[in-house]
């Protein structure tokens, strides 16, 4: 990925006569917990044109693989349908009949968003409690997405229970351990708390203060 990322992109931009990224944002390689899981993604992906309001039919879009998948049009030979159909039914023009009824019926439906941690994990918690040791030791590498390095992270709602809240104190502790610890953002917190950016700045500065005497 880091060579289609640099060097594709060098080559791209020098043939086209032009400069900057080329792709958007970090290569995302996700950990999937269940083959229903995948299913669900592979379909969540292929309807992304029509949640972006590009196309109304995923048929329409023409870098997808959905075409392909559905028996449409040949697959090109870097991708790989096999897996998907097989899930679907043994005989492949009926696989590719059922997958066409399987991505329909995802048009509208709830997104499997709900049970992706960290943008690398899709699974339910008992599943990304498994995988903790995988992500051990990886919270301080920059290389790696601060998404991905606290995927095991509490959620903020979790972190700023009733009874903390209750206690500017307690509160303003749990702030600097929501940013030093799990490494929230400032105004990730700001926001969650409903405070102005400046007053969890003010606290994180007065934190540092004592830590210099």
């Amino acid at each position: 990925m880091r060579q289609l990322n640099g060097v594709y992109t060098q080559l791209f931009n020098k043939g086209h006569g032009r400069i900057g990224h080329l792709f958007q944002g970090r290569f995302k390689g996700i950990v999937v917990q269940k083959d229903s899981h995948l299913l669900e993604a592979s379909r969540y992906i292929v309807l992304n044109p029509i949640r972006a309001k590009l196309v109304k039919n995923p048929n329409q879009w023409k870098w997808s693989s959905y075409s392909a998948t559905a028996g449409r049009r040949n697959s090109p030979p870097c991708l790989t349908v096999d897996w998907i159909l097989g899930q679907l039914a043994s005989e492949r023009k009926t696989a590719e009949e059922v997958y066409r009824k399987f991505v329909r019926a995802g048009i509208g439906a709830e997104s499997i968003g709900k049970y992706l941690r960290g943008q690398s994990i899709l699974g339910k918690d008992d599943f990304v409690e498994g995988l903790r040791d995988h992500i051990t030791g990886k919270k301080h590498i920059p290389e790696i997405s601060k998404r991905q390095r606290f995927i095991d992270r509490p959620i903020l709602k979790n972190i700023f229970t009733t009874e903390v809240l209750q206690s500017k104190g307690a509160r303003d502790e749990q702030i600097i351990e929501a940013v030093e610890r799990y490494g929230y953002s400032q105004k990730q917190i700001a926001d969650h708390l409903e405070l102005h950016f400046s007053s969890v700045s003010r606290i994180m500065r007065m934190k540092e203060a004592r830590s210099r005497k």
